[in-house]
């Protein structure tokens, strides 16, 4: 049934007359937000309040004709509600109704209780805030808006200053009584079930009456000058910008929010409607070519998706420019939106970006760091690629160089040695008497539980630490870092150099539990019960594959994987006689490289592949056959020879191809064609596998038929919805560098889900990073300097 005087109260409020056009009916937001917490008596008294005009009880009881303590009472539950507005002077309580926006709908949907009890609150405040936003796009002058955009005071230089009222410190600096409270617009999302990850609480100020308000009504806590330019800053570092409601008149505003495009209302109308007039500042962002390093942070980070990367270099067959449309002197209606604009962000123009960052797994900034270490900024070339990779020492040892691969300059001479700056800089850090450590953003008191201490588990753990959890990295294993400690021999990379990298994740409070085999020792049901409130699963491909060969149990055959593994464990490890190595990879280089620093006299490695078509790196090959190792092409093992238990050799057949036409492995051989070799140890190192264990007993994850993990491919959340995954479990063996980027989007995910009302898509930059087309480049004219690489 209507409340009639409830509605009446919505028409007072929107300042519309009954039969008129703009007048608000019982289906209308306006009302449908006031119905479950006000009553017709209610309603009564909030008729004889004015907007913006307030009043006394005493005048207010003097209207209505009712008793002084009803008026009262009513008033201030109307008050805490957050349907009219408090305003104190001089010890007296006045009452005044607001605009819907900012005012009212705000009010309303931070009264928690109220939003619990009756979701429809901030529903509404979403619906009106969505309509009202497609008749004003395009139809409101710059700055005129009822939001408006405050830049960071730093950016803005001296001579483009044009009034004092732009600038966040003016505002902050002219009142005396501040308090801080939710943000509305993010409680509505958040209640909605659509919350982008920026987080509601404390983060938006009210100054004077207002903040008197907030702080009556248990809407906000009252803060110091001091605290709310605190506020400030870590909002700046958050990478929120500033908004005031702009209906005060012009340089005065009762609050400046702190604003997140994925999840604000009034920036809806840029990112929904295209409409950016509508609420932007008086100031046009510049570029300071003299400053920029060309790291493509400002694009991940503007909440308007404003920019996006494209390439510098000209473009021999220039591509159609792109123009953007904006509402002026046009018809712009629902075909000139972006209803979607939460999911469908863009980091690069059609016709793709620079190749380095593309190629790069974990999309790196290199542009950037490389900019920065050529001024001498190391810290700050550091924080840049830490931003993305929290192993960079490590990285500059092993990484596959997919960059490198990909540079354009490439095609000139040699490419640049990304990796070796990237090296660099990151040996600058481990030579710090005091290292960078990133400062922690949060304290959210939840705790997270990582499986398995490799790349990307620790890769998580970093961000999650950052962001301000609570982690805890349970590893099977005695030692930390998975294979980098354990798969890659101390030559290739330092263990004192994964430690070291590591050492900065203790520093920001991850704890590191080893020797536990979850599933065995503790299950995922134990650990919730110790109240870890999500799961990062990144076991790795820690299991050594088999052949299923003749003599494959025989004493001197092992698993390159394992092989490795025991000789981190067991230092005094030696090899005596011949050794025969199967497989072509990276791992079958490093397992018969690892065997010849061991005491073997031959070391022949058997590759089904040629040549050509090995998957391990060329550089790999090269430098093993340097320290005098064989390898044997188009060869497959056809059995392995033993004597009394023990290998003697292998029988091995010619392989005429390893692809079938579709590319598939499938492996055809000569039968005719055999040879053996003599051998006293034979390492099989070709591939790894996941062992499981008991891990995903008794829960709904689901595996492929390869055993790696079923998962969404963009959030990594399995079938159990508290468990995320990532790294080889998920893609099966790949790079470092490949489960390193896994890890931060896992931990991305885990901060939304454990969050109330987070949704894991929501406002979340899908990195779709793609090279440009190389062959249209002009490259004439540029320097044939050669590479130079760098040792420490």
């Amino acid at each position: 049934m209507v409340k009639e005087r409830v509605l009446d109260l919505a028409n007072k409020i929107s300042r519309a007359k009954p039969g008129s056009r703009f007048e608000v009916k019982p289906e209308d937001p306006e009302y449908r937000i006031l119905e479950p917490v006000v009553t017709d008596e209610m309603a009564e008294v909030a008729l004889c309040l004015e907007l913006r005009k307030p009043k006394t009880v005493e005048e207010v009881a003097s209207i209505c004709g009712m008793p002084l303590d009803r008026v009262d009472e009513i008033l201030h539950q109307l008050a805490m509600d957050g349907v009219v507005g408090l305003s104190p002077k001089d010890g007296v309580d006045r009452f005044q109704l607001e605009l819907w926006i900012p005012g009212v709908m705000e009010f309303m949907v931070v009264n928690k209780e109220n939003v619990k009890k009756y979701p429809q609150i901030a529903e509404c405040f979403e619906e009106y805030s969505r309509t009202k936003g497609a008749m004003l796009a395009g139809n409101v002058p710059v700055g005129a808006g009822l939001m408006r955009v405050i830049p960071i005071e730093s950016a803005i230089h001296g001579e483009s200053r044009r009034a004092s009222y732009e600038e966040v410190s003016k505002y902050i600096n002219e009142n005396e009584v501040f308090s801080v409270s939710d943000c509305a617009c993010r409680a509505v999302r958040e209640s909605m079930g659509e919350g982008c990850g920026h987080l509601k609480e404390d983060i938006c100020i009210q100054m004077g009456e207002a903040a008197e308000f907030y702080i009556k009504t248990g809407r906000g806590k009252q803060v110091t000058r001091e605290e709310a330019f605190e506020v400030i800053r870590k909002a700046e570092e958050d990478g929120l910008m500033h908004q005031i409601p702009n209906t005060d008149g012009p340089g005065k505003t009762h609050a400046i929010c702190n604003c997140c495009g994925c999840s604000c209302l009034a920036l809806r109308h840029a990112n929904y409607f295209q409409s950016p007039d509508n609420l932007r500042s008086n100031y046009v962002a510049q570029i300071d070519t003299l400053k920029c390093v060309a790291c493509g942070e400002c694009v991940e980070n503007c909440p308007s998706n404003a920019l996006t990367l494209g390439q510098k270099l000209c473009e021999v067959n220039p591509l159609p420019e792109q123009k953007r449309e904006y509402p002026y002197h046009t018809e712009w209606g629902p075909d000139k939106w972006n209803p979607d604009y939460r999911v469908n962000r863009k980091v690069v123009v059609e016709g793709g970006t620079s190749p380095c960052k593309a190629e790069c797994p974990a999309h790196i900034g290199i542009q950037g760091y490389i900019k920065l270490a050529s001024q001498g900024k190391y810290t700050e070339a550091l924080e840049l690629i830490k931003k993305e990779n929290p192993f960079p020492a490590v990285c500059g040892r092993i990484c596959p160089r997919y960059c490198e691969s990909a540079c354009t300059r490439g095609d000139l001479d040699d490419p640049i040695a990304i990796d070796e700056i990237k090296k660099f800089i990151a040996e600058q850090d481990l030579n710090e008497d005091r290292r960078f450590i990133p400062t922690i953003k949060h304290d959210y008191d939840k705790k997270i539980a990582v499986i398995g201490a490799g790349p990307s588990g620790l890769s998580c753990a970093y961000y999650l630490a950052i962001e301000g959890y609570k982690v805890t990295v349970f590893e099977k294993q005695q030692a930390l870092g998975g294979m980098l400690t354990l798969g890659i021999p101390s030559f290739r990379l330092e263990k004192e150099i994964v430690e070291a990298e590591i050492d900065i994740l203790k520093e920001l409070g991850v704890e590191f539990k080893t020797g536990i085999e979850v599933g065995k020792d503790v299950t995922l049901n134990k650990l919730r019960d110790q109240d870890f409130k999500a799961f990062y699963l990144a076991i790795g491909a820690q299991a050594g594959r088999k052949l299923g060969l003749e003599g494959e149990e025989a004493h001197g055959v092992s698993t390159g994987v394992d092989f490795l593994r025991d000789i981190h464990f067991n230092k005094d490890m030696k090899l005596d006689g011949n050794t025969i190595v199967i497989g072509g990879g990276n791992v079958a280089i490093d397992v018969a490289r690892t065997a010849t620093r061991l005491g073997a006299q031959e070391v022949n490695m058997f590759s089904l592949e040629k040549w050509d078509d090995m998957p391990a790196l060329e550089e790999e090959r090269t430098e093993a056959m340097e320290e005098g190792i064989i390898i044997n092409n188009s060869w497959g093992p056809k059995r392995i020879i033993t004597e009394n238990d023990r290998v003697i050799g292998v029988e091995f057949k010619r392989c005429t191809s390893v692809f079938d036409e579709h590319h598939k492995f499938k492996p055809t051989f000569d039968e005719n064609d055999t040879k053996v070799i003599k051998a006293d140890n034979v390492l099989i190192s070709i591939g790894q596998q996941m062992d499981w264990g008991q891990l995903i007993e008794s829960s709904n994850i689901q595996l492929n038929a390869n055993k790696t993990i079923k998962a969404d491919p963009v959030t990594y959340q399995t079938d159990e919805p508290d468990v995320f995954t990532g790294g080889d479990v998920l893609t099966g063996p790949k790079f470092a560098i490949d489960a390193i980027a896994m890890g931060k989007e896992g931990a991305i995910s885990i901060h939304r889900f454990v969050q109330p009302g987070q949704n894991l898509l929501f406002g979340r930059t899908i990195r779709d990073y793609r090279s440009f087309d190389k062959g249209n480049v002009n490259l004439q004219g540029y320097d044939r300097l050669p590479k130079t690489n760098y040792s420490p």
